[in-house]
């Protein structure tokens, strides 16, 4: 988890990760490939993969696992999406300014206690003035990031403390 003044940066935790190594949120096994390229979008460390690392695309449902870990009930906006992680355990992200894959436009998605979406809003570069406008709604619980180009899932950010 990365922190910043007033929110916390989550990554997809060690926990999750080793489950979805075993068996994605679709219940399909792990299928390893070498990026030869680079340049996928890492939700275990938050960064871009680099030619030649072991990585692996996996059915990931966030909300589910949120609203798990928190009780709440998002019933249909319970969804599920491809993202990228290391094939193995990785160090997780480097601690630091900033805020992951904000070189593009980013789609910020809030959602309430139950998990329920309650807004949402394009961002491009001003990632700390929309999680401020997002997070003065007391309402809002969560706010999830997300590519504008594919919808997926980048990573989550709530509150700190």
């Amino acid at each position: 988890m990365t922190t910043h003044t007033t929110y916390a940066v989550c990554p997809i935790g060690p926990r999750i990760l080793k489950g979805l190594r075993s068996a994605d949120d679709a219940g399909r096994e792990l299928v390893p490939l070498t990026d030869t390229e680079g340049g996928s979008p890492l939700r275990c460390c938050l960064r871009h993969s680099t030619p030649g690392e072991r990585i692996a695309l996996v059915s990931y449902a966030p909300l589910r696992r949120w609203a798990a870990e928190t009780g709440a009930e998002p019933g249909p906006y319970d969804e599920q999406g491809p993202v990228f992680i290391h094939a193995e355990a990785c160090e997780g992200p480097v601690v630091g300014e900033g805020y992951p894959f904000a070189g593009a436009r980013r789609v910020l998605r809030r959602y309430d206690g139950e998990g329920r979406i309650v807004g949402g809003r394009l961002v491009e570069g001003a990632f700390e003035e929309a999680f401020e406008e997002a997070f003065a709604d007391p309402e809002v619980a969560v706010v999830h990031v997300r590519a504008v180009e594919y919808g997926c899932f980048l990573y989550e950010v709530r509150r700190r403390g």
